[in-house]
């Protein structure tokens, strides 16, 4: 291990990890009300995947001083740190496949970004899991978009505020990101939201939908409202049911040393 990491480094991290572990969650809630077989079975891989990843990163911060009963999660819903479009589970295929693609790929993103060495290797790995991923989710996507443009532009709608907030402010540039100023990031939020809205772009590009029709304040969130802690805005969280489910607290009794 190398030395310690910045105070908003931990946080940063902290905050991949608890997505990924939600996006687990999530993935795994969905895992047999795919519409098809071949869906449910991509979605149990990402689960078991995605909570790999969580481990990998959980070893890292609790390496950093974070309590592993903690980050296994003994703590409150506000204690959690993932991205906000995860803080309730999608209702319709639809809403699952635009929220888990956008929230997957902007986790991705920040985790990809960092260049520190404790990183060295493991953003290799992860992303090899990522690819095949965010192909499933935006294979569905583009599908989606010829096939229900208006429910894939409202559902857009909803994401979008929530994975911008979770990639950082976009007044945070190659001068004012604290993480690149700190040698711990190579690209600062505002290099990931346009990384991000691009490749959107050009996903959606010859179909019905349109990052363009999506009405949204693209500028957001303000640097000044913005929680760096939890990389979001306001005081949502997950339910209190979701951190019991989470922490297996129900059949503790029966889990293996």
């Amino acid at each position: 291990m190398s030395d310690e990491w910045p105070p908003e480094a931990v946080d940063y991290v902290q905050a991949v990890a608890d997505t990924k572990l939600l996006l687990s969650h999530r993935y795994a809630q969905w895992m047999l009300s795919s519409p098809v077989l071949e869906d449910d079975i991509a979605g149990a891989s990402a689960a078991q995947d995605e909570l790999g990843h969580v481990r990998q990163l959980f070893r890292l911060l609790g390496q950093q001083g974070r309590d592993d009963d903690w980050l296994e999660g003994d703590r409150s819903p506000a204690e959690f740190a993932n991205a906000a479009p995860l803080d309730e589970n999608p209702e319709t295929w639809v809403e699952f496949v635009v929220t888990l693609g956008f929230v997957e790929r902007a986790a991705w993103y920040l985790l990809d970004a960092i260049v520190h060495e404790d990183f060295d290797g493991l953003g290799t790995r992860i992303g090899q899991d990522e690819f095949f991923h965010l192909e499933f989710l935006d294979g569905r996507l583009e599908t989606l978009a010829d096939e229900r443009a208006d429910e894939v532009t409202e559902a857009m709608a909803s994401a979008l505020p929530g994975v911008l907030a979770f990639l950082g402010p976009a007044a945070y540039d190659e001068e004012t990101d604290p993480l690149v100023a700190a040698g711990f990031t190579d690209r600062p939020a505002a290099v990931l939201r346009s990384s991000f809205r691009a490749k959107y772009d050009e996903l959606l590009d010859g179909t019905p939908v349109s990052l363009a029709d999506v009405d949204i304040d693209w500028d957001a969130p303000a640097a000044d409202a913005w929680d760096e802690r939890r990389r979001r805005v306001g005081e949502g969280t997950v339910s209190e049911e979701d951190v019991t489910a989470l922490s297996g607290v129900r059949n503790a009794e029966f889990a293996m040393d």
